[in-house]
């Protein structure tokens, strides 16, 4: 699985109904509503490199509302539930 975290800048009036929209789009996991330098922040996961630019590119980018994005791709995933079953499996 490929990650991708996805910074957004939305129109400030159109924002609920950006993450609306951007949340319905398949390969959209999520999306945050944040303080900070950016409006929305939308986690990304497909299963082929390729599929980063149809989900990104050709649909987050083109959602109305949306005036720009910054992606970051993820190397690897670290999490507190992953490790927690990591080691109830027995794994080292």
């Amino acid at each position: 699985m490929i990650s991708a975290i996805v910074l957004i800048h939305a129109d400030v009036d159109k924002i609920p109904e950006v993450a609306t929209s951007l949340v319905e789009i398949e390969g959209v996991s999520e999306v945050y509503s944040v303080a900070g330098s950016v409006d929305l922040i939308a986690m990304v996961k497909v299963r082929e490199h390729e599929h980063l630019a149809d989900v990104i590119a050709d649909r987050i980018g083109k959602v109305p509302g949306v005036t720009a994005t910054d992606t970051h791709i993820a190397f690897r995933t670290y999490s507190s539930s992953d490790l927690g079953a990591a080691f109830s499996l027995g794994v080292e």
